[in-house]
This record gives structure tokens, C-alpha cells and sequence, in this order.
């Protein structure tokens, strides 16, 4: 099939913005292994256990260790900071390894001994110093397991592995935080992090099931085989200026800055209401979410791929403008919880969309990591922002304002997809792109 001769930046402008992008020739990706797979699969499983450990469980263990809530609060907002400040530089350093599996095995290690770190040494500088490694180390985790999904089936079927990838994480996260729960209840808080470094061997071992030659380093980098170069297509200012990636970032954040702090208020609201059945009340609307993104995920991926990438943004979108409404007008409790089912469809839209939209507009690039590092910066900033903007309004105006105005903010977001956002998927056309 011979495209059209146009100017390349006319050609490079248009790429992802079309609804049917011509790629390269694909269908020479060989099927990876079930090992490989099923690898992948139980990696990003006992991840997810080993990163819960991680959650409100620091703030309850150091609480027992007679901490004050400002020391924890410092040590909770320099892992918060090193967090968002190494999203780029974790996804720069995910596109220049040679070895995917080998960085996620080094950051998968650091963040065990971080966790031993916690149960051994409660002191100030080693909690700082483990609260700081183990945000460095989750900077390029996240990263890892996309490129090395990528890298294992390619751009044409990434968009059910992302399904598939969510699905267990949200399973492991929901089997973690029973099980952490209840050493922590039938032991101590410490117990909490001697599980985590525990649960780090199923990890590693799970990593080592992916077969190294399975994982193709340029598919993980987001590079793109040509017959001949295309000027300017692998430079990384031509990859910040693509309109679908500073438009993308630009809608996560408004989706962060939405969605981070609902939760929060609708707990207090919950416990101001009913106090007695606060604790159960919000610990459904954590794990009935995560039931939602576990079921959901996959068709997630196949929809995107059937229906485009923009509806299923519009349907996360409208799910959270939704919740912000109800929040703002339910009144009884337990139906704020049903509310809350709401969230499991945004989570399972943009738990799968995030990257695969990445993937979209960074593939060929050679930056796909980097590109993941840009909008999780955007994603750190909006919920950053957010539980601040939503307390503030809260207590100046009551929640119901704050849930309005945030369910404004989901709407904003909505208008961007639907009326400025492109198409980003990649069809079956498999054609030879020609340099010009």
C-alpha cells in the first residue's frame, strides 16, 4: 500500500490523529509463551501485594511507635515528593535499560529491604531514607510493566494485556489488604512490612518466569522498524509537542484533580452521618471498587480497541462526573455507598486507558517510558491539588459545594475528550510507512 508524499512534519503531525493509523509491518511478532504470560500476570499480582503494604498501614504502624502526626506527615510528603518528581526520570531510565525485567528485579529487591527497614529500624532517618527509596524504586516499576507488556505482545494487542494487567492488580491489591489486615489485627502493625519483604520472593520469582528473549527491547522503548528513518520522529521534543500527549496529560490531571479527594470526603461524610458503621461503610466502597476494575479491566482493553480509544474516556469521564452529582445529593449513607460503584468503572477505564493511550502516541518514538513519566507528572500534580482544593471548599462551603465543584472539574475534563482530544487507536492496517 503506497501513502500520499507529503512534507515529513506534515506526515508526523498527522500520525496518531487519524482514526485508521497505518504501521509498520506487525504481524511478525511472534506469540510470546504461556510461561512468559502467566509470568506477567502473577508479577504484577504479588506487586500489587507488596506495594499495599505500603498504603495507610505506615501511618497506622507509626502511630503505635509513638510517633506525632507531623512526623508522619513529613515523612508521607517527602515519599509524595520523590514520587512526583521521579515519574520522567524513572520512565528515561526504563527506555535507556537493556533489561526491563532485570530494573524491575533491582527495584522489586529495594523495596523489600525498605519494608524490613520499617519493622527493624523505626527511627527517623531510616523510615526517611526507606520512604525515599521505595518512591525512587515505584518511579520505574510502573513504567517496567508496561514496557515489558509491550515488549511482550506489541502495539496491536496491548490493549487487552493492559485488561488483563489491571485485572490483577486489583486482585492483589484486594487479597493483599485482607490478609495484611489481618496479621495486623491478629499481630501487630509491624507484621504488616515483614509480610511485604516476604511477599518480594513470589514477586521476583514470578519476574523470572518472563523469558528475556520474549521481551523485545525496541517494542519496550516504543521504537518503531523502518525501512528508512523519518527525521525528527524519535526526538524528544517532537514527542512533548504531539498534540494527543500534552491534551491526554492535560485531561489525567483534570481527572486527578477531580477524583482524589472524593473519596476522602465522602468518608467524613459517611462518619458524620453514621459513625457506628463508618468503618465497614468505607471499607466497601474501597473493596467494591476493585471487585469492578477486576471484572471489568479486560473488556476494557477489547472495547478500546473495537470502539476507539475516545467513547471509553467518555464513559470514565461520565462515570465520575456521575459520583460528584450523587455524592452532592445523596443524603443516606449506605446509598452514598452504592454511589461509589461509580468510582470501580472510572478506575477500570483509567487503569487500562492511561497507558494504552501512552503506548499510542509514543510508539515509534523510542520514548514510550518517557511519555508514561510525563503523564504520571500530570496524574502527581492534579491529585496532589485535589485532596487540598476539595478540603478547602469543604470546610468553606460543606461538601455538598465541594462535591459540585468537583463534578465540574470531571465535566471540564469530559469536554476535552469529546471535543479536543483525537483518536489515538491503531487498527490492523499494516502497511510499510515510506520516508520521505
Amino acid at each position: 500500500m503506497l501513502l500520499s508524499r507529503k512534507p515529513d512534519h506534515e506526515k508526523r503531525a498527522g500520525r496518531v490523529e487519524q482514526d485508521n493509523v497505518a504501521v509498520p509491518v506487525l504481524a511478525a511478532i511472534p506469540e510470546p509463551s504461556r510461561r512468559s504470560l502467566r509470568g506477567l500476570d502473577w508479577f504484577i499480582f504479588f506487586l500489587a501485594d507488596v506495594q499495599t503494604g505500603f498504603g495507610p498501614f505506615i501511618a497506622v504502624y507509626l502511630t503505635t511507635q509513638k510517633w506525632t502526626q507531623v512526623e508522619i506527615g513529613l515523612v508521607l510528603s517527602i515519599g509524595g515528593i520523590v514520587a512526583l518528581i521521579g515519574q520522567m526520570p524513572g520512565g528515561a531510565i526504563i527506555d535507556a535499560a537493556r533489561s526491563e525485567r532485570l530494573v524491575a528485579g533491582l527495584a522489586i529487591g529495594t523495596i523489600g529491604c525498605c519494608a524490613l527497614a520499617y519493622a527493624a529500624m523505626p527511627i527517623f532517618p531510616v523510615v526517611v531514607a526507606a520512604a525515599t527509596l521505595h518512591a525512587a524504586a515505584s518511579c520505574v516499576l510502573g513504567p517496567a510493566i508496561a514496557a515489558i507488556s509491550l515488549g511482550l505482545v506489541g502495539p496491536l494487542k496491548i490493549g487487552e494485556r493492559l485488561g488483563r494487567n489491571a485485572r490483577f492488580a486489583s486482585l492483589g491489591n484486594g487479597v493483599a489488604a485482607a490478609v495484611m489486615g489481618t496479621a495486623g489485627y491478629l499481630l501487630s502493625s509491624r507484621s504488616v512490612f515483614l509480610v511485604t519483604f516476604v511477599l518480594a520472593i513470589p514477586t521476583l520469582i514470578a519476574l523470572s518466569r518472563i523469558r528475556e528473549e520474549e521481551v523485545d527491547i525496541a517494542r519496550c522503548h516504543g521504537e518503531m522498524p523502518r525501512e528508512a528513518p523519518v527525521p525528527g520522529d524519535t526526538n524528544i521534543w517532537h514527542l512533548i509537542r504531539q498534540k494527543p500527549l500534552i491534551v491526554f496529560a492535560l485531561s489525567v490531571l483534570l481527572l486527578q484533580l477531580a477524583n482524589a479527594s472524593m473519596m476522602p470526603l465522602m468518608a467524613s461524610t459517611v462518619t458524620a452521618r453514621s459513625s457506628q458503621w463508618a468503618t465497614v461503610l468505607v471499607a466497601f466502597c474501597i473493596v467494591v471498587p476493585q471487585a469492578i476494575v477486576a471484572l471489568l479491566s479486560p473488556s476494557v482493553g477489547r472495547k478500546a480497541q473495537a470502539w476507539g480509544r475516545r467513547p471509553v474516556l467518555l464513559i470514565g469521564f461520565g462515570a465520575l462526573t456521575i459520583r460528584g452529582v450523587l455524592f452532592a445529593t445523596v443524603h443516606d449513607p449506605y446509598l452514598l455507598v452504592l454511589v461509589q460503584l461509580f468510582d470501580g468503572f472510572t478506575a477500570a477505564v483509567f487503569a487500562v486507558m492511561i497507558p494504552l493511550i501512552v503506548a499510542d502516541v509514543a510508539f515509534g518514538t523510542g520514548h514510550f517510558n518517557l511519555a508514561q513519566g510525563i503523564v504520571g507528572t500530570a496524574t502527581g500534580i492534579g491529585a496532589s491539588l485535589s485532596t487540598a482544593l476539595g478540603g478547602y471548599v469543604s470546610d468553606k462551603f460543606g461538601n455538598a459545594i465541594a462535591f459540585l465543584g468537583l463534578a465540574s472539574i470531571a465535566a471540564t475534563g469530559l469536554l476535552l475528550i469529546l471535543f479536543v482530544m483525537p483518536e489515538t487507536r491503531r487498527t490492523g492496517v499494516e502497511a510499510k510507512e515510506m520516508a520521505g
